[in-house]
């Protein structure tokens, strides 16, 4: 069978999405063309004579790029079997089958690819345990042509893999939790090693490990990258972990640090305890403020993720976010676009149980993909665009995020609430380490207003 797999967006990483599956169909004979649209063009002639085409969807921004490409992939090929595939798959699996997709499959994928392919029934729903082999990453565009590290003025040539699937946590606003509930699958060790083996032969000199917690399997994880370490001492890695994690598994930072990591990204999504509280974020205000100090205390940069704007957030919330980050020594490690985010809320999740929500959205929107909200306080969603706009406009012109934040902390002083009274810090860039594709996940990055 012919088979086209298709990614729109996948944070500039060369798409695990696309090369996982692709071995497990070659394997079985298909014939396989992928296609990364964030770097390439759609090609039309595999997609006319294509008997299967799937679309991965591991995040809110791909699954909005991908529907004018379902629509077009129809009008090219009308007889083609659709599917959409990942995490967001199944969050919008009504809006998708109106598009005509006919098959929605959630978070372990690789195997229902391949019935679907070998013409044999498919359970969706299911997450089964699998056993993985080396993606297949030969007919994707070279790491060259995507996200890089960066690091006092160099640029690093970088891949990206997955030791696991899936969350043991219940956060409330993320969307990983309808597909997963509370559960987590390990991609096999051996596959892993396999997979960044192929990736530093092919130019790689940094590699991203995109788990949605890194430390959900500790022994798992150290395991990875002892092995990687012994075998490539010279390349480096980052990684995601709960702040939850970072505190309860402290005495293994140490050992992140000698195996190469260059900092953790961690999504702290607010300071105010009674928002966490409200998220299930399972860490605290005092705990963010222990893993900052722990991190630094062993030359580990930690990267912290924030959602800036929710039904929640107050301009005096606001301003006190930068002055903590400016306090511990922050701003360098926290990318603009985290202090412009918006609560993403979208279909099945956990958000929509709670009251304070439900008062605040409206009828959901079929093209944004999202229940749409606006803050009962307008100066809130007023400073949100400020910001958003401000944001977009200095990425666009190369700003270090030192001025960005001070012209952030000026909009600040302008609101009605002067939260701040005293002009920024002087700032000044120490050379943090950071992929330049920005980091967001579970938060709009335009405000609705």
């Amino acid at each position: 069978m012919n088979v086209v797999l298709i990614s729109t967006y996948e944070l500039g990483h060369q798409p695990f999405g696309l090369s996982s599956p692709t071995a497990w169909l070659v394997r079985e004979g298909h014939n396989v063309v992928g296609m990364d649209l964030d770097v390439g063009p759609l090609q039309e002639a595999a997609v006319k004579s294509a008997d299967l085409v799937a679309f991965y969807l591991p995040m809110h921004t791909a699954t909005r790029l991908a529907m004018p490409v379902i629509e077009h992939v129809k009008q090219v090929n009308p007889r083609a079997r659709l599917v959409c595939y990942g995490l967001y798959a199944p969050l919008n699996a009504d809006r998708l089958r109106g598009l005509g997709i006919e098959t929605v499959i959630g978070g372990e994928f690789e195997a229902a690819l391949v019935q679907l392919a070998n013409g044999e029934e498919i359970s969706t729903g299911n997450i089964d345990r699998l056993t993985f082999i080396t993606p297949d990453r030969r007919g994707l565009p070279g790491l060259e042509s995507y996200s890089h590290l960066r690091q006092n003025g160099t640029k690093t040539t970088a891949g990206y893999t997955e030791a696991s699937r899936g969350c043991k946590h219940l956060c409330r606003h993320c969307p990983v939790v309808p597909v997963y509930e509370g559960q987590f699958r390990v991609v096999q060790r051996e596959v892993v090693l396999e997979d960044i083996r192929q990736q530093v032969a092919a130019g790689a000199r940094h590699i991203t490990f995109g788990d949605p917690d890194f430390f959900n399997g500790p022994t798992h994880a150290m395991r990875i990258v002892e092995a990687f370490h012994i075998e490539f001492p010279e390349i480096t890695y980052d990684a995601t972990i709960k702040i939850e994690h970072l505190k309860q598994h402290r005495e293994l930072l140490p050992a992140l640090k000698e195996t190469g990591c260059l900092f953790v990204t961690s999504a702290v999504e607010s300071i105010d305890d009674s928002v966490l509280t409200v998220l299930d974020k399972g860490h605290t205000r005092q705990d963010f403020y222990q893993v900052a100090s722990s991190l630094r205390d062993i030359g580990l940069a930690l990267q912290p993720t924030f959602i800036a704007f929710m039904p929640w957030t107050t301009i005096e919330g606001y301003g006190a976010l930068l002055r903590v980050l400016a306090d511990l020594e922050l701003v360098e490690n926290t990318a603009p676009v985290q202090l412009a985010l918006r609560l993403l809320i979208t279909q099945k999740s956990r958000l929509l149980d709670l009251p304070d929500i439900q008062a605040v959205i409206g009828p959901f929107d079929q093209k944004a993909l999202v229940y749409p909200w606006k803050h009962a306080d307008p100066d809130v969603d007023t400073l949100a665009n400020l910001v958003f706009q401000l944001v977009s406009r200095r990425q666009a012109e190369n700003r270090t995020r030192s001025e960005v934040f001070g012209e952030i902390w000026e909009l600040v002083l302008r609101t009605p609430a002067r939260t701040l009274r005293t002009q920024p810090p002087a700032l000044h860039p120490d050379g943090f380490p950071h992929m330049d594709e920005p980091w967001y996940c579970c938060a709009e990055p335009a405000p609705q207003v």
